[in-house]
């Protein structure tokens, strides 16, 4: 499981399954565990301090790589 926080203010985001040993680029909506500090605006996904951090595709999340940190560990399959 991995915590992805705000790049801007350390908010906790969300905690979310990630499978595969890559670079989280998409964030899959079924795979998200627990949402913390998450406002969805004008199709965006923001940190409740307004930063973007990724676009809303439908299924999943498209994320801003520079927006947001994580921390945890990776699921390999």
């Amino acid at each position: 499981m991995l915590t992805l926080k705000c790049g801007k203010c350390r908010r906790k985001l969300w905690r979310y399954h990630k499978i595969g040993q890559g670079e989280v680029h998409r964030c899959h909506k079924d795979r998200i565990d627990k949402v913390w500090n998450m406002v969805e605006r004008d199709g965006k996904v923001c940190c409740a301090c307004g930063n973007p951090v990724g676009i809303d595709r439908g299924t999943y999340y498209t994320m801003d790589r520079k927006a947001f940190t994580y921390s945890g560990t990776k699921t390999s399959n």
